[in-house]
């Protein structure tokens, strides 16, 4: 306790301040992590502060109103500038609003009063690595790098652009002149650290795996008989399968999509919650083939997620072929903290197997393997204490290896 509190005196003199483009009451999953986690350092002595943008990130256009441009929120100042909306649904949109917010970030920390001993910077957008390099360059700045996912990458493995294109071989340069100049690199998962490495020489050992995670004392386990969004949405009494996040490029939901259509004469609900270009896709699907135990929801407010991830029987999670080690979905550790099985489709080498062997708390499958899935739906539907006990061994592996304090230590010790 007397070593904590030392420790907690040595970092009230760091000033961190976090560039993230989302960041509460956005949905962006990414921007609650961010929250959260400068939450945890401010308790642990850092002096935090965050510059993001207004909310966009599928927010409701509706409210009359925005939050504040300056707050203080616990122990954190948050300073939110101005976004650009210009077509936010389209790559090219999302690659100029990112601009926007880069360049305003840029002139924010032009400012002495602005600038922190370290700033850390995530890949939303992607490129505030980039500008990391140009404050350190000119400003003698340090930066971490926290990487959600790898571009260009990611890009060229969907088929957006070609390996050979010339913005492909840019970014890449750029990428290894900002990582060999940033003080740390922070990766979401062991198989990210491996491509990373094996791309870029010269910086294995400023690479840290650092997890997402989930608060179990905010998400817990809870009886659907007792939950308000399962009866409100009709879930109570059937098995019900969920997919909560983003139904994006990188998400498998062609193998999924199946699934539901060889169990839609079952009594088994699926659930969708969120948004994405993907979701147009799904809903046609699901109306074309005359599927009627599927539905779709929107984004769900953060005080919601703990009923809307307890309102099911099983979580899905889906990583596209290709692209593990690329994106790390943060969708597995709200299932985990729910206490329900997890389902995992995505290739045999992903690192989300080998979680999932050590949690106990589920089964992966490959991608295209529907009839694989199937039967572990139907298996699970027909035995509830398989329910129940994968999803206790799901939650006593996160309390064991994910919770906010845990992680928030180990920042720390990356930030020291």
């Amino acid at each position: 306790m007397k070593k904590e509190k030392n420790q907690n005196r040595c970092n009230e003199n760091k000033k961190l301040t976090i560039i993230t483009q989302f960041y509460p009451p956005d949905y962006a999953a990414t921007g609650q992590l961010i929250a959260e986690l400068a939450s945890e350092l401010s308790k642990l002595g850092v002096q935090v502060d965050i510059f993001t943008g207004q909310p966009g990130y599928v927010f409701d256009q509706e409210k009359k109103h925005s939050p504040p441009k300056y707050e203080m929120v616990g122990q954190v100042w948050v300073q939110r500038t101005r976004t650009s909306r210009l077509w936010p649904g389209r790559i090219r949109g999302r690659a100029f609003n990112g601009l926007f917010f880069t360049l305003r970030a840029g002139i924010h920390l032009l400012k002495p009063k602005n600038r922190p001993d370290v700033l850390l910077l995530t890949t939303e957008p992607p490129y505030l690595p980039i500008l990391g390099y140009i404050v350190n360059f000119f400003l003698h700045i340090k930066y971490i790098s926290l990487i959600y996912d790898i571009y260009p990458d990611v890009a060229v493995e969907l088929k957006v652009v070609s390996q050979d294109n010339w913005v492909v071989v840019l970014w890449k340069w750029l990428n290894s002149q900002v990582w060999k100049r940033a003080e740390r690199i922070i990766v979401l998962s062991a198989t990210m650290k491996e491509r990373v490495a094996a791309q870029y020489t010269g910086i294995t050992a400023k690479l840290s795996v650092i997890h997402s995670w989930a608060n179990p004392a905010e998400i817990k386990p809870m009886n659907k008989e007792e939950n308000w969004f399962a009866k409100e949405f009709n879930l109570v009494d059937k098995f019900t399968v969920l997919y909560s996040g983003n139904l994006g490029r990188c998400h498998d939901l062609e193998t999924i999509l199946r699934v539901v259509a060889k169990l839609k004469d079952e009594s088994i609900n699926f659930v969708f919650i969120g948004h994405g270009v993907k979701l147009q896709f799904c809903q046609a699907q699901v109306k074309e083939l005359g599927i009627t135990n599927c539905q779709f929801l929107p984004y769900q407010d953060k005080s919601v997620l703990p009923y809307s991830l307890t309102a099911c029987d099983l979580s899905l999670v889906s990583v596209e072929r290709g692209t593990e080690g690329l994106v790390a979905p943060s969708k597995l550790y709200g299932i985990l903290a729910a206490g329900k099985p997890v389902a995992v489709v995505c290739s045999p080498g992903c690192y989300l197997r080998e979680m999932l062997a050590e949690a106990g708390c589920g089964e992966g499958f490959d991608n295209g393997d529907d009839e694989g899935l199937a039967n572990f739906i139907r298996r699970l539907a027909a035995d509830s204490e398989l329910v129940k006990s994968l999803g206790n061994a799901g939650r006593q592996y996160l309390m064991e290896n994910f919770t906010p304090e845990i992680i928030a230590k180990q920042y720390l010790a990356v930030l020291q």
